[in-house]
């Protein structure tokens, strides 16, 4: 089972298509690491695995008839419970929710079931998606599967607790400073964070975005053929595409690649987490590139208008809420939430102008390298059941600086596993490239990844 469940999807394909290996098959595996590994990692809602042997089977029929929907016909898959499955209620990881169940499937849940991908469950996230930690006042303490004291780093919490368990190869999550690259670098994982509206997504926002989680580059860019299809209800979706997602191959010899190892405010990138990033860079440097150290984007006063206007916002969102439901959101996200209140309008415009301040420097950055580099997250790693890596809702944004910028700027960006520290846990390195160069960012993250060979050895249950 341990070598099944470390196959690739285009092997899985390939499998099913010469019928060495059914759909049914590999979803038993798949579902026998669940019963094994969940009891550790609780990543999972809405969990259904009747109802996935039930599409499994009817993959199966398929592939035998040689009929597949499509590229993801009989591949397991997990959305952040965050993305709208019909008939499934979406709680926002929080208590406080009335539970209803969702109308209509997302764009991403469309998405999956037109190409016939087996949706088993939705994955875990902290209340409203505002934290970047495994906990939640609905879900239960999601943790780290590479060590189940640590945190699997979040909004996407579950998402990349399920990626690193192995259960199955793709799991979906969304992004709007730093929430599919955050968990993806705690937990080992390739987290890619596409050019904004590449993605169709439901609601969209300033920044949001959704994005694949997998073990290896090749899953998420094969993943995207049918992530990216456009979808009308999100207005900021780009227009269809001809990108060859599978076009992974790259010469980097006379590339320019920015090395930022300073992020400008928030926590200070760890010795370990510096040391794993230069080495990386050196890697590509080795291959031709050429590396240039590079300043921050982000300044002090970035963050904090960023953070009186989201906290303004969302007041806004939960102040009409009875004041026992309010009662119910984690004591973190409600003591940082009510600071919103003293927030003027005045004051919450400036802090959104902040978004627009960061779009101007990474356009500056950009005219300058070809590529950025820098760590995907500062500090190894922390406690399972901490809100934030301060565990402080005064500092709640201090890890996001080499994440966040990304998003206000619409460029893609991609967290790749960079080597371990001495505890043993996963360090991640981040990839951005310029707007819409989607493609590059996954070929400079293939090229990475054959160049340090990955991981070879995933945690297992015990």
């Amino acid at each position: 089972m341990t070598d099944l469940l470390d196959t690739t999807i285009p092997q899985l394909r390939a499998r099913f298509a010469d019928r060495s290996l059914s759909p049914s098959e590999y979803w038993l595996a798949v579902e026998a690491r669940i019963a094994a590994f969940e009891p550790s990692v609780a990543a999972l809602y809405a969990y259904d695995p009747d109802d996935a042997r039930v599409q499994a089977a009817a993959s199966t029929a398929r592939w035998l008839r040689a009929e597949p929907l499509g590229p993801l016909d009989g591949i397991p898959v997990t959305l952040k419970e965050l993305i709208a499955t019909k008939g499934t209620p979406v709680p926002l990881g929080t208590a406080a929710t009335v539970l209803t169940p969702a109308e209509a499937d997302s764009p991403v849940a469309a998405r999956m079931r037109e190409d016939g991908a087996v949706i088993f469950a939705k994955t875990t996230c902290p209340d409203y998606g505002m934290l970047s930690s495994g906990l939640s006042s609905f879900h239960p303490l999601s943790r780290n599967p590479w060590n189940t004291a640590m945190n699997p780093g979040g909004s996407s919490a579950g998402a990349a607790a399920a990626g690193a368990a192995g259960y199955g190869p793709l799991h979906i999550g969304t992004d709007i400073g730093g929430s599919v690259r955050l968990p993806a670098g705690w937990t080992g994982l390739f987290g890619f964070k596409p050019s904004n509206g590449r993605i169709p997504i439901d609601p969209y926002y300033v920044g949001r975005c959704a994005g694949p989680m997998t073990r290896t580059v090749e899953d998420a860019a094969f993943a995207m053929a049918t992530l990216s299809r456009p979808d009308e209800r999100d207005a900021t979706s780009l227009p269809p595409n001809a990108i060859d997602w599978m076009d992974l191959d790259i010469d980097v010899k006379g590339m320019r690649i920015g090395l930022m190892l300073d992020a400008g405010c928030g926590l200070e990138a760890e010795p370990e987490v510096k040391a794993a990033v230069t080495a990386g860079a050196r890697q590509f440097e080795a291959a031709g590139a050429e590396i240039v150290e590079v300043g921050p984007v982000m300044t002090r006063g970035m963050l904090d208008g960023l953070d009186h206007f989201w906290r303004a916002k969302f007041w806004g969102d939960i102040r009409g809420l009875p004041a026992e439901r309010r009662a119910m959101i984690l004591p973190y996200i409600h003591a940082w939430a009510e600071k919103g209140a003293d927030v003027t309008g005045v004051e919450a415009v400036a802090g959104f102008g902040q978004t627009m301040e960061m779009r101007k420097a990474a356009a500056q950055l950009f005219s300058t390298v070809d590529v950025v580099l820098s760590p995907t997250n500062p500090v190894v790693s922390y406690p399972a059941d901490w809100a934030s890596p301060t565990n402080d809702p005064e500092r709640p944004f201090e890890h996001i600086a080499f994440t966040v910028p990304w998003n206000m700027s619409e460029q893609p960006a991609a967290s790749i596993n960079a080597g371990f520290s001495t505890s043993g846990m996963p360090i991640g390195l981040q990839i951005v490239g310029p707007r819409f160069a989607d493609l590059t960012v996954l070929k400079l993250s293939k090229l990475f990844e054959t160049l340090t060979g990955g991981i070879p050895s995933w945690p297992r249950p015990s």
